[in-house]
């Protein structure tokens, strides 16, 4: 395969499907995913049978048990993907909307419009379920979209794929808008983020590696996290039930995603009744606890946590813990080590609270919940496209409006400039 030329191809076939979507009617979007929501479902022994040749594959590779976790499919998983499609057809369609329209001193009416970004470039590590996720974001605000998945979840992606492409040809709408890439020649990549007159965004998902290498190759613009080094601060006038509860989910509903807690900091006062707590339910869902020499002093039997510890995002049942003298000193950790993902205090104190959310600069901040909560899917937005710690464009949980723009609009009537 000529890559080069295949990535060409795709990438023209997008930009014109993206023209196609661009106008479509909200009812022809919301058709195409209620069939690919009902091919998923129908389909779901061919995805779990394709699903297992990628299992047994990355056992092969010796893969480990954080990657095989994110790249398999189980029927929890799939229901999930099914919810999520329905979940956006349920969603306010954005496009078109217009906003802020008001009378100028000559006449004229100026506003806004939701545009689509035009065609969007997905390029994700393991997770087969960002297929459809993505596929499904793309279509209902009118982009085009060139999904490029890991190498070791290909025939789930392919399977997944072959849905979308029959649920899209039964609402009439052009099976190119969206293109599940079927090489998994890494030269894709270089391809799909050097072509600004076809793709208008990359969204990568994955390891920190690929993340840094799309930011710093892309030719277009990339909206992007590069870790998730996620915090929750248990203060001194938290409730220990609910700390002890809220704590112990961020870091042990599931490991390898982004928005497990990495850091738990508790406030010194507190800090000889709620760790020994904590540690042994940690300890037996098999956690190794990091800690500094306050939290040791509490914990004698656990190891050390190092400054590198601070800045790690483990993926994994490994958990470090510093004990604080209080709020201020749990913000100022967070500032220096936080990769500006989801942070977390547990208080029944709402000025605490409040200053926590104020003072906290992290795409999501929260208040007596578990990090785990930082996702599309949980916020409503049907399911997400990624995460982004930037600023501009998208902020957090990307979803519809994450992947829409505005344009000016100028009503007039015959109107000349004097």
């Amino acid at each position: 395969m000529n890559i080069p030329e295949y990535m060409q191809l795709i990438g023209q076939k997008a930009r014109q499907a993206s023209n196609i979507l661009a106008s479509s009617p909200t009812g022809q979007k919301n058709q195409a995913l209620e069939a690919i929501a009902l091919q998923l479902e129908q389909q779901h022994e061919q995805l779990l049978a394709a699903n297992a040749k990628d299992i047994e594959a990355g056992k092969t590779k010796n893969l480990n048990a954080a990657l095989l976790d994110r790249l398999a499919l189980n029927d929890s998983r799939i229901a999930n993907m099914i919810e999520g499609l329905q979940q956006m057809i349920a969603l306010t369609d954005p496009i078109g909307q217009m906003t802020d329209l008001n009378y100028r001193p000559t006449g004229i009416q100026v506003g806004k419009m939701r545009v689509p970004l035009g065609v969007v470039g997905i390029i994700y590590e393991s997770r087969p379920n960002v297929t459809a996720d993505a596929a499904g974001l793309c279509l209902k605000s009118g982009n085009a979209s060139v999904l490029r998945g890991g190498s070791e979840a290909f025939n789930s992606n392919q399977a997944i794929a072959q849905c979308i492409q029959t649920g899209l040809t039964e609402a009439r709408l052009p099976s190119t808008a969206v293109q599940v890439i079927e090489t998994t020649d890494r030269a894709a990549v270089g391809e799909l983020i050097s072509m600004p007159q076809y793709v208008d965004v990359i969204i990568p998902r994955g390891g920190k590696g690929l993340i840094e290498r799309i930011s710093q190759e892309a030719r277009v613009p990339v909206i992007k996290h590069l870790d998730g080094i996620c915090h929750t601060y248990i203060d001194d006038q938290a409730d220990p039930e609910k700390a002890i509860n809220v704590a112990y989910n961020a870091k042990t509903q599931r490991y390898g995603t982004c928005n497990t807690m990495e850091t738990l900091l508790v406030a010194d006062s507190i800090a000889q009744n709620i760790l020994p707590q904590l540690a042994k339910k940690y300890k037996a869902a098999g956690v190794e606890l990091r800690g500094c020499s306050a939290t040791q002093a509490i914990l004698s039997d656990i190891n050390a946590a190092t400054d590198e510890d601070w800045d790690t995002e483990y993926l994994a049942p490994i958990l470090s813990i510093k004990t604080v003298k209080g709020l201020d000193e749990a913000i100022e950790h967070i500032r220096q080590h936080s990769s500006q993902h989801t942070d977390a205090i547990i208080t029944e104190n709402w000025s605490n609270a409040r200053r926590f959310l104020t003072e906290v600069d992290s795409s999501s901040v929260m208040v007596n919940a578990s990090t785990r909560f930082a996702d599309g899917f949980e916020y409503g937005l049907g399911a997400e496209i990624g995460i982004s710690t930037d600023k501009f464009h998208a902020r957090g949980p990307v979803g519809l409006e994450g992947l829409t723009s505005q344009k000016f609009i100028v009503l007039g009537d015959g109107h000349i400039r004097q």
